[in-house]
């Protein structure tokens, strides 16, 4: 961009015609419209579904179902919006870092102005303690600034003349004057608040709901076809078909699914707040489950974020303490600099005692050194610390002193030179590195995730050096590389170094786009795009409040160790709705064809409209309990494989009607019931089978082999009970002989067993391993 602006800076008029042309040095909020967001999320696919339910259910009179199938609708639609609350706060704390005042020159004039007024190729000056107001170039100055928030650097980076400043960075050390580069969400900053306002998590349970609902519909309009073809083969009226055809799809259509998922996650959620892990989006809980990679930020992740002496080497006759001496003498003791905090502790921890000092030059950007005189046996010795490139300038380093220096570089640490001597007479008395350590739970962490089979990839925005040094520390490999959109295989690599946050957010997005599961973990502003994107965004608990208003599952105790228990918490709510799901589709199969098929026999419904909606309704309340369910967790990562879950759905549909074909046999021919009779047993055989399948379809191995919670126990003794008492007595219902009730109770008993062997043969011959989880 052309330079326009000369020692007077820009006009006023120049300033009011870029200001038109980039626009305010801020991040756009949206007005928000709470009541707008939730009628938009009632619009959709998924919502459409229920609401065909909700009037089919008003045309028939059923208010009441019409009420609860509304009152799902309102549900979701509210906690869809609460999500999006929550994105937009993160928004709003981005916005609000903006909203500071910058010293531009203007008309010859340096003043203050708003930040937001801010345009390309304005003069500003910064000074230690600021934050940067818009990307920029240094023209005059040096600085030392913190930008690790934004960029993942685990240690704060000089900057001098010609070089950049980001926005939203920190000023440690010196000041400046620089022009203005970029503004708003052109800037670096503003590039990052645009990708989490753009961020959007991809919606699998909407896929796996209308896949059921695809499974369910073709079965019923072949029922459909096959029950009018047989009416109008035997000349009768197609109207009184009309009930039954609605019933037909209101069993079908899974309107207690989303609830289902709610509960379930909602309880692992309320049990996950209790061991320190708040969950802000549900969905976290059960992504969870299938996540097979995790990407995690080094810094302040694998990282404690806090600079320590990795390691001291001493030259010539000095002693490790004696370097730590003359390395403390050039520091101020109320010095924030991370640096001078690990080596002033260093000193502390080993109670050293200091040189007296005599006079002291604070560490300045420019010069990248720090300076001090002090006393040491009665004469004035000067002291120099600073890069080991500094303090070659000034001395001689012998070639084996180097060979420590790129050595300890190699490393990935942070090299420190000191040197000191008579004023003129200056020799390079030891090396200091300091690095970034890892956490002390990390190796542990890492071990236990890889054993649940998710592949870690490191992600960070420091050096290639550092970044091979934690990876292979932490156990996840060295091979790390520096990402670009041509690498063809993400799983090369075990990280990338030198990212930025739009890298992050497109790594995330490339492994979702390979349909793999994704979860990422972070503390920064430069994660909180990843964050948002990711399936599973996980910030943890030093992270920033950007971090954690994009992330879905916060830690609260530091440490990495509660991520396992998010996995292991969405793996139990997968194994729960996994048994919703098979008997959902196994019970509405059953159910549809059973009514089809004897109706076409009979000519007569074997079950009354009205019963049939009195089972919908409490097997929806069992499957609404399976979220306090006890389940095992899998060694792996589970996935929604419709496929299996498809004909596994079909065997126990198959095995059921085998059965109760054969109590309609006996019924109608051998015990010769009357109709009234048959529609009770048949009704009881449903609510029997039901309870059955949920049993048979808990654990890959046999069901007795892990108790289900007590809420399940009560909830399908009640509606066995509940089944026994209506046959028996006949409530509601024509009743039937008891030993006939228990007699159809028992031959389910029996098939329960047969069932759910044909159930672990089928396991083994479709791979599927047959381990409890």
């Amino acid at each position: 961009m052309e330079q326009n602006f000369n020692d007077y800076g820009l006009t006023d008029e120049e300033a009011s015609k870029r200001l038109k042309q980039f626009g305010y040095n801020e991040i756009k909020t949206e007005a928000n419209r709470p009541v707008l967001s939730i009628l938009k999320r009632l619009w959709g696919p998924i919502p459409w579904i229920l609401e065909v339910a909700l009037i089919i259910e008003f045309f028939l009179g059923k208010i009441t179902e019409a009420s609860i199938i509304a009152g799902l609708l309102i549900f979701s639609a509210a906690v869809g919006e609460t999500q999006e609350r929550r994105a937009k706060t993160a928004l709003s704390y981005l916005y609000s870092h903006l909203q500071v005042t910058a010293s531009v020159l203007r008309n010859g004039i340096w003043k203050f102005i708003p930040a937001r007024e801010l345009v390309p190729e304005d003069k500003i000056r910064v000074k230690v303690g600021d934050i940067i107001p818009a990307d920029c170039k240094i023209n005059e100055g040096a600085l030392e600034v913190d930008q690790s928030a934004l960029t993942g650097e685990s240690s704060a980076v000089s900057r001098t003349e010609g070089e950049m400043l980001y926005s939203g960075s920190n000023v440690r050390h010196g000041n400046a004057i620089a022009t203005v580069t970029a503004t708003g969400t052109n800037s670096y900053y503003g590039r990052t608040a645009e990708l989490v306002r753009t961020a959007k998590t991809p919606g699998h349970l909407e896929k796996l709901l209308f896949t059921v609902v695809r499974y369910l519909s073709i079965i019923d309009g072949i029922l459909a076809v096959l029950l009018i073809a047989t009416a109008i083969f035997k000349h009768e009226a197609l109207l009184p078909l009309i009930p039954f055809l609605m019933v037909l799809v209101i069993a079908t259509v899974p309107v207690s699914m989303p609830a289902s998922f709610t509960v379930a996650n909602a309880i692992e959620a309320h049990r996950l707040a209790k061991e320190g892990v708040l969950v802000t989006g549900l969905s976290a809980i059960q992504e969870a489950a299938s996540m097979e990679v995790l990407c995690i930020d080094k810094t302040g992740t694998l990282t404690e974020n806090r600079q320590t002496i990795a390691a001291i080497i001493p030259f010539a006759e000095e002693t490790e303490e004696g370097v730590l001496a003359w390395a403390a003498a050039t520091i101020d003791d109320s010095s924030q600099n991370p640096l001078d905090i690990a080596i002033l502790q260093e000193l502390k921890n080993r109670s050293i005692d200091g040189f007296k000092r005599i006079s002291y030059v604070p560490f300045d950007p420019s010069s990248k050194s720090a300076e001090a005189h002090v006393l040491h046996n009665e004469k004035v010795f000067k002291v120099v610390l600073g890069s080991p490139a500094v303090i070659k300038q000034m001395i001689n380093i012998l070639p084996e002193q180097e060979a420590y220096v790129y050595k300890l570089s190699e490393s990935g640490a942070r090299v420190l030179a000191i040197a000191a001597g008579p004023a003129e007479q200056l020799y390079l008395k030891g090396l200091i590195a300091l690095a970034d350590i890892l956490r002390e739970d990390t190796a542990k962490f890492v071990k236990d995730l890889i054993g649940l089979g998710i592949k870690i990839f490191m992600l960070t925005g420091d050096t290639v050096a550092t970044t091979k040094t934690i990876s292979n520390s932490a156990g996840l490999g060295g091979n790390i590389g520096e990402f670009n959109e041509d690498i063809k295989d993400l799983f090369d690599y075990n990280g990338f170094a030198n990212i930025y946050p739009e890298d992050k957010f497109n790594i995330v997005r490339a492994f979702q786009n390979s349909h793999l599961v994704t979860g990422m973990t972070g503390d920064g502003i430069n994660d909180a795009p990843a964050l948002k994107q990711a399936e599973v965004g996980i910030a943890v608990s030093s992270a920033t409040d950007v971090a954690k208003a994009s992330a879905k599952v916060i830690l609260t105790d530091p440490g990495l160790e509660d991520i396992i228990k998010v996995v292991s918490g969405g793996r139990r709510v997968y194994r729960r709705m996994l048994t919703w799901t098979i008997t959902k589709i196994a019970r509405t199969a059953e159910l549809a064809i059973l009514l089809t098929v004897g109706y076409i026999a009979t000519g007569a419904f074997v079950v009354p409209l009205f019963l049939i909606i009195l089972i919908v309704v409490l097997n929806d309340l069992v499957t609404l309990t399976l979220g306090t369910d006890r389940a095992w967790v899998s060694p792996v990562p589970e996935k929604w494989n419709v496929g299996i879950i498809a004909k596994l759905s079909s065997i126990l549909t198959a095995g059921w009607l085998a059965l109760g074909f054969l109590i309609l046999w006996l019924c109608l021919d051998i015990l010769k019931l009357s109709i009234l009779q048959v529609q009770t047993l048949m009704f009881a055989y449903l609510i029997f089978s039901a309870q059955a399948t949920i049993y048979i379809t808990r654990v890959r191995d046999h069901f007795w082999s892990f108790l289900p919670s007590k809420y399940v126990i009560a909830m399908t003794a009640g509606n066995i009970v509940l089944a026994l008492v209506f046959s028996i007595f006949g409530i509601a219902v024509s009743a039937v002989p008891v030993i006939y009730v228990l007699g159809l109770l028992g031959a389910v008993i029996i098939f329960t067993f047969l069932l759910d062997y044909l159930k672990i043969w089928f396991y083994r011959k479709t791979g599927v391993l047959g381990r409890k989880s």
